[in-house]
């Protein structure tokens, strides 16, 4: 595609400015339309073939949360999963002589 050429030495700093600003919104709008156009091929093909997104990108969102291990000795509700960072009701119950065994579910 053959493109006009400005004279940039003669446009004002605001003019440039303003034609920066239009220049870097026109690449991002290309690059989205872009993007678009290459889901749209890859969706059509997925869909040709009877497979899913999901299947191809393995799913979508936060991985399902880790089911509770321990359960606070002095109130069942709190639990804990076993995973990160140790619950303040476990840390204490283990200060206080308890092994991790016996508070398991």
């Amino acid at each position: 595609m053959a493109s006009k050429k400005t004279d940039l030495s003669k446009l004002s700093l605001d003019d440039l400015k303003a034609m920066k600003k239009d220049v870097e919104k026109a690449i991002k709008d290309f690059a989205k339309r872009k993007r678009s156009e290459a889901m749209k091929e890859i969706q059509a093909v997925a869909k040709k073939h009877g497979i899913s997104m999901d299947d191809i990108v393995g799913g979508k969102g936060k991985k399902a949360k880790a089911a509770p291990k321990y359960a606070n000795p002095a109130n069942a509700s709190e639990t804990w999963s076993g995973r990160g960072r140790q619950p303040a009701w476990y840390k204490e119950a283990l200060k206080a002589g308890k092994k991790p065994e016996t508070m398991e579910i």
